[in-house]
């Protein structure tokens, strides 16, 4: 697989904190690759380094075939969790300075912008200062910046932070058409909801090391446990099934049950069918939250 980023053996310490130690990953050009972590995991420091914010003590991270350099922030984009616009100044205008730190001249910025604030329905808000707008409408001004130069790599750091679910889906959908159109994306959230929708592959942070990462139907498949979604008739009894959980809903129960190991989903199914009528049986699969809890709370490696 091509990569965009190759993060190979880096390390970084802090007085008396180890931020990284030993981290390796590859980020595939073209793709949303999810970077996970409890807070204090090493993320932030990773993106740090990544945008030549801080060095590494040891490792290195090669960036589109090259060793990472200073140049290489002027194709880079990067929305950090913690915002940055100057509450004073009017939005367009520093809408146009940002862009023109990342190269763009002015006429190109206007233009770019207007096409921007188009699409996400803010063309009044050129001449309002910043301190004027809401967290949210902030979020989408810093976001339209932080792409607005077409970078290759783009770093959104809890993009959907102050955002209602109208426009968090819309912001959902510029990413992916972002992705469709070439560029590499980066993606750090605590929200595993974002990662399942969003996400290509993923890279697990905790305590200062890569404990987890690669496809995230891969990394899915890894953790799942036997069990399955079950519907069958609401009079029905099952023997001999370990159930995990029930619902009734109208003339259906809906159950989630464990397989035994031992047996095929053939056997499995034969046996139930042979107490009731099946009117679904689907393979359940762990969520990205589940998974990051067993993980990082219990230590569970595959």
């Amino acid at each position: 697989m091509d990569n965009f980023l190759e993060i190979s053996h880096v390390s970084k310490r802090f007085v008396n904190h180890v931020a990284l130690d030993d981290v390796s990953m590859d980020i595939p050009r073209g793709k949303v690759f999810g970077l996970l972590g409890p807070n204090g995991a090493g993320k932030t420091t990773l993106i740090r380094i990544i945008n030549h914010i801080t060095m590494a003590d040891a490792g290195q991270v090669m960036f589109d075939g090259h060793p990472l350099c200073g140049h290489d922030v002027y194709d880079i984009g990067y929305l950090p969790e913690e915002r940055g616009l100057y509450k004073k100044m009017k939005v367009g205008e520093q809408a146009v300075y940002l862009a023109r730190l990342k190269g763009l001249s002015a006429a190109e910025a206007k233009k770019r912008l207007k096409e921007w604030f188009e699409k996400f329905n803010i063309g009044d808000w050129w001449d309002r200062k910043v301190e004027e707008l809401s967290k949210g409408m902030q979020q989408k001004v810093q976001f339209i910046i932080t792409v607005l130069h077409r970078p290759q790599l783009m770093i959104l750091d809890e993009p959907f932070s102050g955002f209602d679910p109208n426009n968090a889906d819309l912001l959902k959908r510029e990413i992916m058409e972002l992705r469709n159109q070439g560029h590499t994306i980066l993606f750090s959230t605590h929200n595993m909801a974002s990662v399942e929708e969003i996400c290509d592959n993923i890279a697990l942070i905790d305590h200062s090391r890569v404990v987890l990462q690669g496809d995230v139907d891969d990394v899915k498949n890894r953790y799942k446990d036997n069990t399955y979604h079950l519907v069958i008739p609401a009079e029905s009894e099952l023997h001999d099934v370990e159930i995990l959980s029930q619902e009734q809903k109208r003339s259906r129960k809906y159950l989630i049950i464990q397989k035994p190991s031992e047996e095929t989903n053939s056997q499995f199914i034969e046996r139930l069918s042979q107490q009731t009528e099946i009117a679904g049986f689907t393979e359940r699969m762990p969520s990205m939250d589940e998974i990051f809890l067993r993980v990082v709370r219990n230590g569970e490696i595959k």
